[in-house]
């Protein structure tokens, strides 16, 4: 099973310290939200110099601040940077209260503005000149891409029907975040692959990311992850995604219980149509030897499962 974890730290050298020890722990990704870091590529650049093999990976870069050639140029900058294979861009809209309200910029219409971002950003690391005048983006490269070095696959944060057909069109598969199985069996699967196959394009990758808490008491893990998740129920994006994967809040969709349990859940994403899980361990416990000892224990079955 391919799992990966939150990737993060709160300075360089532990971002690659956790990325030396996922490593040889044997899980397969990490996962770099935007603001890890200030701006993830740089620490992930440099965790990638660190290691040999693991899969580094943004979810997500948010397109409305960043033109995509400005983008693609950065990424290609860490990944020549990163010295191997291994860095995947995961790109996203984000949500219209961090592009409204935190950067003054418009939301309008982010399927059809994410599409024409894909257009440009994928035909650019596959090494084309662009030469596009679009709605919402334009571009006219004329040599202004840096040469990459290893290929970047692009994976989007797509849940909308609109916003898989153009992962489906354009990227390499989507990268997810609180959306279970039961969604990804009944929509989110069938709908992406439906599109690459009208686009002519390979069987995507699905990336699921979900909060994980191996525990004996689900309702204590629950209780743990409400109270650090309860912000994404405030975003209509995730908020849609759960209660169309059987929830309501966050902590309904996430996966607790003991080691059978959780290896049982696990399964099914994979069996749901997942290619890779992406854990975020949740802590549970009443004092920091309890919140450590079920990071390592949640961590341990993790590792295990990769073997």
């Amino acid at each position: 099973m391919r799992i990966g974890l939150t990737g993060g730290g709160a300075t360089v050298d532990k971002i690659v310290t956790q990325a030396q020890r996922a490593e040889a722990d044997g899980f397969t990704s990490l996962w770099y939200a935007s603001g890890v870091a200030g701006d993830p590529l740089v620490a992930m650049a440099i965790a990638g110099r660190a290691t040999t093999s693991i899969e580094l990976g943004t979810a997500v870069l948010q397109t409305y601040p960043c033109h995509p050639l400005l983008q693609a140029n950065r990424v290609a900058a860490a990944a020549n940077a990163m010295g191997r294979p291994g860095l995947t861009l995961g790109l996203g809209p984000s949500h219209e209260p961090i592009v409204s309200d935190v950067l003054g910029l418009s939301y309008a219409h982010p399927a059809a503005s994410t599409r024409e971002y894909l257009q440009i950003v994928t035909a650019l690391l596959a090494g084309a000149d662009v030469d596009v005048d679009g709605t919402y983006w334009s571009a006219h490269s004329g040599g202004r891409m840096v040469s990459l070095e290893y290929r970047v696959p692009v994976l989007v944060s797509a849940l909308s029907p609109r916003m898989l057909e153009a992962a489906g069109e354009f990227a390499d598969g989507v990268v997810l975040w609180m959306a279970s199985a039961t969604v990804i069996a009944g929509r989110i699967g069938p709908t992406l692959r439906d599109a690459c196959a009208r686009h002519g394009r390979p069987a995507p990758r699905i990336v699921a990311g979900l909060p994980v808490a191996v525990h004996d008491d689900a309702a204590d893990a629950r209780a743990a992850i409400a109270a650090t998740a309860s912000g994404y129920e405030r975003m209509s994006n995730y908020a849609n995604i759960i209660r169309a994967g059987g929830g309501q809040r966050a902590a309904d969709v996430a996966i607790v219980g003991d080691e059978a349990a959780v290896a049982r859940q696990l399964t099914e994403l994979i069996d749901a149509g997942a290619t890779d899980v992406w854990a975020q361990p949740v802590a549970v416990g009443q004092d920091r030897t309890q919140r450590s000892a079920s990071l390592q224990r949640t961590r341990t079955l993790l590792s295990a499962l990769t073997r």
